[in-house]
C-alpha cells in the first residue's frame, strides 16, 4: 500500500521543508510514499497573504526537490523564490519519491507532461475528460523528450456505492455543488468535460450562489444547501461525472476509466468500509478481464 500527499501547496512550505518531508516519508515507508503539488485556487492565497503559485513556479520547484534529493547544492533565484544556498545534510538511501501535478486546465495538464512524474485529475472529469486529459499529458511528455509511458495518470473519481439517498447526496452532490461553484476551476471542469458554457452560468445564477459575492460555497453553506444546488445543474453533469448505484455496476464504470487511459484511480467521496464491496468487484472484474486476454 502506497501513501500519497494528494495535494499539498508548496507556497506554504519551503523547498527545504518539502524536500525533507519527502524523503524522511519515503525512507520510513520504504519507498512507498508519493509527493503531489497543486495550485489550490486563487482566493486562497489571497486569503493566507501569500503569492499564489505559477505553473513556472510550480515546475521550478519540482526541479528544486529533484535536485535537492540528488545532492545537489541548490542556488535559485526565480518564481520559485530566492534560494542563494539549499542542500539536505542528510539523505537516506532511498530512491525519491515520484512527484505528481493535481491539473484540470490545458496548461496545468502540460507542466504535469513535461516537469512531473505524473498527475492527479481532478474530480469531476467524465469517462471522456479523462481520456481528452492523459492524451495531452502524455503528448506534452513527448514534446519534452520524455517518455509519455512513464508519466503516471491518476484519475480522481467521486464514487458513493451502494448509497442511500442522503448519503450520496452529502458525497456526491454536496461535493460537486462546491467544485462547480468555485470561479476558475469549475470553468475548466466545464471546458474539459466538453459541456456548455452557459449551463455552468446559469447554475452560478442561483441565489445562495450570488449572494455569496465570490465567498468559496463549500466553506459558507451547509451541506444540505450545497445539495439542493445541484437541482439547478443540467441532469447528466453528476450521474457522467460521479460513480454512483450498486457495488457492481460502480466498478464497471471505473474500468472504463482505466480504459480510458487512466494508471490509477483514487477513490473520493466515501471511505473505509463503505466502499469495501467496491474494491472488491473491481479487483475481481480486473483479474477476470486478464484471464480473458
Amino acid at each position: 500500500m502506497r501513501i500519497g500527499a494528494a495535494v499539498t501547496h508548496p507556497g506554504l512550505r519551503h523547498p527545504m521543508v518539502l524536500a525533507s518531508m519527502g524523503q524522511t516519508l519515503q525512507s520510513l515507508t520504504g519507498g512507498r510514499f508519493v509527493l503531489g503539488l497543486g495550485r489550490s485556487a486563487e482566493w486562497r492565497w489571497k486569503a493566507y497573504g501569500v503569492p499564489s503559485p505559477t505553473l513556472r513556479s510550480l515546475a521550478d520547484t519540482a526541479d528544486i526537490l529533484r535536485r535537492l534529493w540528488a545532492g545537489e547544492t541548490v542556488t535559485y533565484e526565480g518564481p520559485a523564490g530566492s534560494y542563494p544556498q539549499l542542500r539536505l545534510p542528510q539523505r537516506p538511501d532511498v530512491a525519491p519519491p515520484p512527484l505528481l501535478l493535481a491539473a484540470v486546465g490545458p496548461k496545468t495538464l502540460d507542466v504535469a507532461g513535461s516537469s512531473f512524474d505524473g498527475v492527479i485529475l481532478h474530480p469531476f472529469l467524465t469517462v471522456d475528460g479523462v481520456r481528452e486529459s492523459v492524451a495531452r499529458v502524455r503528448r506534452a511528455a513527448e514534446r519534452a523528450s520524455r517518455d509519455p509511458a512513464a508519466v503516471r495518470c491518476v484519475a480522481t473519481v467521486v464514487v458513493a456505492p451502494d448509497a442511500s439517498e442522503q448519503e450520496e447526496a452529502l458525497a456526491v452532490r454536496a461535493r460537486g455543488a462546491g467544485y462547480f461553484s468555485v470561479s476558475g476551476l469549475g470553468d475548466a471542469l466545464v471546458r474539459a468535460n466538453g459541456w456548455d458554457e452557459q449551463d455552468l452560468a446559469r447554475y452560478r445564477s442561483q441565489r445562495p450562489l450570488v449572494e455569496l459575492d465570490g465567498l468559496p460555497a463549500d466553506k459558507n453553506l451547509s451541506r444540505q444547501q450545497l445539495s439542493d444546488l445541484c437541482e439547478g445543474m443540467p441532469a447528466h453533469w453528476i450521474p457522467t461525472a460521479a460513480v454512483t448505484g450498486d457495488a457492481r455496476s460502480c466498478a464497471a464504470r471505473l474500468h472504463s476509466y482505466r480504459a480510458a487511459g487512466a494508471d490509477e484511480i483514487i477513490l473520493h467521496g466515501m471511505v473505509g468500509d463503505q466502499i469495501a464491496a467496491l474494491a472488491g468487484h473491481f479487483t475481481a472484474d480486473g483479474r477476470e478481464a486478464a484471464d480473458a486476454r
